[in-house]
């Protein structure tokens, strides 16, 4: 146990657990809890939806599998930066200035349907619990680097109920400030230790030289642990663009190179939709929008989240390019003793030019404390997130509508451990999976269910409940079974015809592993023949509804469609404001007074 690494570790728990002690005492409302009280201003939402973006996956995972697969992964990086672009340029603006507190409430309240509210909870736990898993996959990872005798469910357990503790405390407004802080904790740690790395052992085009100069003699590195020398990859495979990720399940059928490009690439064009059309169907993410004061300043903070996570994205990438020669070591392991702890591995490379200071261990605990803040932001978000959804649509919308504020805010903190804990549970079943498939499987699911609800129902008018569910719910469902099938062929012992099926089935298995390909296009087919078909049930507010996702605030057409101060008609019954209220726009002819501008 390396002191340094500790000490800083330490200290990022510290910090984020004072930070909700303090978030206590500023969240009062149901209305803080999930939506932050919609007062966070552009630059601590930008920073915070970076924090909460940024996750093991981005700290660790892409510079574990740049370094362990080449080139062919950096498509990972490139689109999780452009899946911003279609937030700003088609989702966020309308999303805000619906002003819901969570996605099912767009979806009920855009299709004046309750029951599309029920469809729409399923999928937020789905994605959510999905992207759980790798997030406690990096934390049993971290906290196993740091205390070597620590077992994997040790780290995830520990850090499961210090994330929980925070939610529980002060929901989404007391995690805003932990996540805009854990942004540039996060920028720091990833960028400091390369620069000091470069300076001494050069830089990408050094690293690259030594690789091509021992293409005919490999570089061998031998360990106590290792038995046998290993070496890096050569140029020939590392710089390969359709390389061992894209073209593993055509290689495992059999197939020479040239058979295996087609497979590879329609590989990377499903990986590319999944990512970049997942992004903008996170309801993570989505649901931070509504922490906006109006529509513009939830543009403008999509506009700067695209330039602070691209900026972030530069530097995994040489992580993993530096360690391919520096640590070729890790090659030969797994988990946190394999490429997959290359960020916090490879500033101890250090110590052994360092003077009175070690260095390599300072630096080394930079990243460990930076890998404990992308996990923990991320698992942040998402269990507000789960919470919302069960708290506020479940208990508060379908269960107990006329419950009170202090009821809610009880369900809230009750529904916040228990998603902690089931998080915990699925995060000790995925230890041998690897970090960045896993999200991207997410993504994949988000892409698939959500990102077509939203894209369609806040451009096209013609859609229906009934188009919109039967196309969320075919995607959806479908690539989350054809995602599992593969997670149950690579690890299950009982499903081995599955996994020779796949085996001698390239087409087949490249189509389940990444299924955002056809399952995004079969729902967005599905939801708008069945709403062409169904075309007598779009609504009849339809036209006014389309003004308030989309004319500009200064209109005065937008009202929150949850408000945060309730009518004295819901105050009297003890619950909050609600679409159906008389002076709601939504319900066009009803609010003339609104349409005028009042």
């Amino acid at each position: 146990m390396d002191p340094f690494v500790l000490t800083f570790c330490v200290l990022m728990v510290v910090v984020t657990i004072g930070m909700g002690f303090w978030a206590q005492r500023k969240s009062r409302t149901a209305h803080d809890f999930f939506v932050a009280g919609r007062s966070v201003s552009v630059g601590w939402n930008a920073s915070a939806i970076s924090g909460e973006y940024l996750s093991a996956a981005s700290f660790m995972g892409v510079a574990g599998m740049v370094m362990s697969m080449g080139y062919d992964v950096l498509w990972y990086p490139v689109c999780y930066a452009c899946g911003y672009l279609f937030l700003l340029l088609f989702i966020a603006g309308p999303l805000r200035r619906f002003g819901a507190y969570t996605i099912p409430d767009f979806a009920e309240g855009r299709f004046d349907s309750p029951l599309f509210r029920k469809i729409a909870v399923v999928f937020v736990l789905f994605i959510g619990f999905f992207y759980t898993m790798p997030q406690m996959k990096g934390a049993g990872v971290a906290l196993g680097f740091i205390f070597r005798d620590v077992p994997y469910w040790g780290g995830v357990v520990v850090v499961g109920a210090v994330i929980t503790f925070n939610v529980a405390m002060g929901g989404m407004k007391g995690i805003t400030l932990v996540q805009a802080f854990q942004y540039w904790a996060k920028m720091f740690a990833i960028s400091v230790p390369i620069f000091v790395l470069m300076s001494v052992h050069g830089g990408y085009g050094r690293q690259l030289g030594i690789n091509r100069a021992s293409e005919n003699e490999p570089i061998l590195v031998a360990t106590t642990e290792i038995e046998r020398p290993k070496q890096a990859p050569a140029d020939s495979a590392w710089l390969n663009p359709f390389g061992k990720l894209t073209s593993k399940p055509a290689a495992k059928a059999g197939l020479n190179t040239e058979q295996q490009r087609p497979f590879a690439l329609l590989y990377t064009y499903s990986l590319i939709i999944a990512l970049v059309c997942g992004t903008a169907g996170l309801p993570h993410i989505l649901v931070r929008f509504y922490t906006n004061p109006d529509g513009a300043a939830a543009k403008r903070t999509t506009f700067w989240v695209m330039i602070l996570i691209g900026v972030f994205y530069l530097f995994p990438p040489i992580f993993g390019a530096m360690g391919r020669n520096i640590l070729p070591e890790l090659y030969a392991q797994s988990g946190y003793k394999g490429t997959d702890g290359v960020v916090l591995k490879l500033p101890m490379v250090l110590n052994a030019r360092s003077g009175l200071l070690p260095w390599g261990s300072i630096l080394s605990g930079v990243t460990s404390a930076g890998a404990f803040a992308a996990f923990m932001s991320t698992f942040s978000g998402l269990l507000v997130s789960l919470t919302g959804a069960l708290a506020h649509d479940i208990y508060g919308r379908m269960l107990r509508p006329r419950s009170s504020e202090s009821e809610r805010l009880r369900a809230f903190r009750i529904c916040a451990v228990l998603c902690g804990a089931i998080s915990v549970g699925l995060g000790l079943l995925v230890e041998s999976f690897e970090i960045n498939k896993m999200v991207g499987w997410a993504f994949a699911i988000a892409a698939t269910s959500y990102f077509p609800l939203l894209f369609l129902s806040s451009w096209w008018r013609g859609m229906t409940m009934k188009g919109a569910a039967t196309g969320m719910l075919a995607g959806g469902t479908l690539s989350l079974i054809a995602v599992v099938s593969t997670m149950v062929a690579d690890q299950a012992l009982w499903a081995k015809p599955l996994a020779a099926f796949y085996n001698g089935h390239p087409l087949a298995r490249t189509l389940a592993e990444q299924p955002a390909i056809w399952a995004l296009t079969l729902a967005i087919i599905l939801m708008i023949v069945v709403s062409k078909a169904t075309a007598r049930e779009v609504p009849d507010d339809i036209r006014m509804k389309m003004l308030v996702l989309h004319a500009p605030e200064g209109l005065g057409l937008k009202q929150e469609y949850i408000a945060a101060d309730p009518t004295p008609q819901a105050k009297a019954h003890g619950e909050m404001a609600h679409p159906q209220s008389p002076r709601d726009p939504l319900k066009g002819a009803a609010a003339p007074d609104v349409a005028a501008g009042e």
